[in-house]
């Protein structure tokens, strides 16, 4: 009986630290590292590849974790948040604290062993934007999804540095199709939340509310992916046919924001989260089969 129950106590505290790196998140996350690793290297290391997955899981967790527990107040308003493991109090924020603390020291070991201090360094930068600085300027404006771009678009840079050791045009141009995609895709969410953000006194969207304006501003930095996805083409890193495919991945994207502005319907905007989570791993994986 006294084992049953301490396995139960295990699993339900081992499910809720799962729950806590938010972990289809994290995911997405480390799927745009180890892309922007592989077009990088010369060649694979398979090795070094489970490595950078393990570090991006550790980094990218304790900076959720960070996240969560500055917002632990705010979550309970939001129906969207408020079964996280901090609001429902199945974890302490010591306990988190504690967790984030030894992720975050694994992933700059991992990071300084196996790869590089660039590295390291770009992936402390991220934590440190997303959860000090991001984080609290939810509260404040608009001005954090611009902040939060930043280390959202880490991500294909860290891998490539990690494979490389040095920076340039082409992990520049990674970090800035990622850095122009986040504003469709966080604004897409943040137009369906936008009660419930407002509930809780996070403003995440570009304009005042579900409005023509605001569908407007969505547009404009959509259209920046249209150009931007030959850059890599003309940078040499890959071939005119990831090109043209970036490019029509771009423009079905932007069409989606134009339907936005006709409509301004949240199912306009659901749509356009959806054309948002494929848009970015199909160029990704595009871009990674045309590499030169």
């Amino acid at each position: 009986m006294e084992k049953t129950v301490v396995l139960s106590v295990f699993n339900t505290k081992a499910k809720a630290y799962i729950e806590l790196i938010k972990l289809k998140l994290t995911l997405a996350v480390v799927f745009s590292g180890v892309f922007g690793y592989c077009l990088a290297a010369d060649q694979v290391d398979w090795i070094k590849i489970v490595i950078l997955i393990i570090a991006s899981i550790a980094i990218t967790g304790a900076s959720n974790i960070i996240n969560q527990i500055i917002e632990k107040d705010s979550d309970k308003i939001m129906k969207r948040t408020a079964t996280r493991p901090l609001p429902t109090g199945r974890l302490s924020v010591n306990e988190a604290a504690v967790f984030a603390f030894g992720l975050f020291s694994l992933a700059c070991y991992l990071y300084v062993q196996f790869f590089n201090i660039r590295a390291a360094a770009l992936a402390v930068l991220s934590l440190l934007l997303y959860g000090f600085v991001y984080t609290p300027l939810k509260r404040k404006g608009q001005i954090a999804v611009f902040v939060g771009a930043l280390p959202g678009a880490f991500p294909p840079m860290i891998g490539w540095v990690a494979a490389t050791n040095h920076f340039g045009w082409a992990p520049g141009i990674l970090f800035a199709i990622q850095f122009f995609w986040q504003f469709p895709h966080f604004w897409a969410i943040g137009w369906l939340a936008f009660d419930e953000y407002k509930k809780a006194g996070i403003q995440m969207m570009p304009g005042d509310g579900k409005t023509y304006d605001t569908a407007f501003r969505i547009m404009i930095y959509t259209l920046f992916l249209v150009p931007v996805g030959w850059l890599p083409y003309l940078l040499g890193v890959t071939g005119i046919n990831s090109a043209l495919v970036a490019m029509v991945g771009g423009i079905l994207f932007l069409m989606q924001t134009f339907h936005l502005m006709r409509t301004c319907t949240d199912k306009a905007a659901l749509q356009m989260m959806f054309g948002s989570l494929l848009y970015l791993p199909v160029v990704q994986i595009v871009y990674l089969l045309d590499k030169v």
